[in-house]
């Protein structure tokens, strides 16, 4: 579990293809001590440190098909969290780090020092997006609003716009998109039940 409250970001030092989809390696922060078999959010999709020493992951296909992860560059910047452990202080919302897709940015608008956005996501995920839930934008906890069928926004404060990858996003990007755990859970349970 994760709470989409970034504990660092990092650059991409490699990403290469592998004989079970790709391996993506990035400059994790010093003080970081991990451990093979590690769940870390990379960009908001929980990865599993790999044995080797370095920050290295592993990506399946389903990763590749589903997230924007197969289209990192060589230094392109990711946002990082590791998993929750007990006792850790709960900020953001709880997310699982299992993207749902992708959401595309329409457009971004200054305000002040901060930033409006409006964004699109495929209607089968914006069916679990409710104006004042929550929403995971490349690991990135925010609150949605202004829903109108595929489209939301959300508001950017500085410290984010800073702190994260989300400042050097521009219209035409597409973030990975995690949808509020309830809201999935719920509209699996109205699928599924009997007339």
């Amino acid at each position: 579990m994760f709470t989409g409250i970034v504990q660092a970001s990092a650059r991409v030092a490699a990403l290469s293809a592998s004989p079970s989809g790709a391996r993506l390696a990035v400059e994790a922060p010093a003080a970081w001590a991990l451990e093979a078999g590690e769940s870390v959010a990379v960009n908001g999709c929980c990865l599993t440190v790999v044995p080797g020493g370095r920050c290295e992951f592993d990506l399946s296909p389903e990763t590749l098909g589903r997230t924007s992860l197969g289209a990192l560059r060589l230094g392109a910047r990711v946002n990082l969290e590791r998993a929750l452990r007990a006792g850790d202080a709960l900020g953001g919302h709880f997310m699982a780090g299992h993207v749902d897709g992708l959401a595309r940015l329409l457009s971004a608008e200054a305000q002040g020092d901060g930033s409006l956005w409006r964004l699109e996501a495929p209607l089968d995920l914006a069916r679990c997006i409710a104006s004042k839930g929550s929403v995971g934008l490349d690991g990135v906890s925010l609150t949605p609003f202004g829903v109108e069928g595929g489209r939301f926004s959300v508001a950017l404060i500085p410290h984010t716009l800073a702190a994260t990858n989300l400042g050097e996003r521009a219209p035409g990007d597409a973030l990975n998109l995690e949808v509020d755990l309830l809201a999935r859970y719920l509209q699996r349970l109205m699928e599924t039940r009997p007339e």
